[in-house]
């Protein structure tokens, strides 16, 4: 039996844009939770096995060609700092998916006044005509308000997400029907 991995991934884009149009506040403290597992995980194991190694302290033997020296094995503050790290994006993923929108509204912040500073600059040689204002106004204007309304700015940026996967599921799912699906099997004769 053949697995169709389009129509499979056009169900997929189908729930994961429902959920993101239908719940994008629940859905913005799941993909942190998940970025936050992501972190946990690979801490656990490195701990697990620098515990793991000191409990196994066997005898290595080297051979006199060799001369090496078992050196002591220094505590993974990585791992360490990753599973703190996870477990604080797990505990308070609202807090995480504001200072996220927060970071890239001081980034549109910044570029929208450096534009409007070049532009003053460039007035000193050339004329600039006032149209060239509206986009870095446009810009900075974008990050006041992502700024001063992060969740709502989160949750609208959500919601453009999960109507592209419901497009993309949507369009898949035509493919699939109009022509994939109609693909002849290949036999192999033996």
């Amino acid at each position: 039996m053949k697995i169709n991995y389009s129509f499979i991934r056009a169900i997929f884009a189908l729930i994961i844009g429902l959920v993101l149009v239908c719940a994008p506040d629940d859905s913005a403290k799941y993909i942190v939770i998940t970025i936050g597992i992501l972190f946990l995980a690979p801490g656990i194991i490195v701990l697990i096995d620098y515990l793991a190694s000191m409990n196994n302290k066997t005898a290595t033997t080297f051979s006199t060609e060799q001369k090496a020296v078992a050196l002591p094995r220094r505590f993974p503050i990585e791992g360490l700092g990753s599973i703190l790290l996870g477990l604080w994006f797990i505990v308070s993923p609202t807090f995480f998916a504001n200072l996220m929108i927060i970071v890239l509204s001081i980034i549109l912040i910044i570029a929208g006044l450096q534009q409007l500073y070049a532009l003053s600059v460039a007035r000193q040689w050339k004329k600039v005509h006032y149209s060239f204002y509206i986009t870095p106004l446009l810009i900075l204007g974008a990050g006041l308000y992502s700024l001063l309304n992060p969740s709502a700015v989160r949750n609208t940026i959500l919601i453009i997400i999960g109507i592209a996967c419901l497009v993309y599921a949507v369009s898949e799912l035509v493919n699939w029907f109009l022509f994939t699906r109609h693909k002849p099997q290949i036999t192999e004769k033996q």
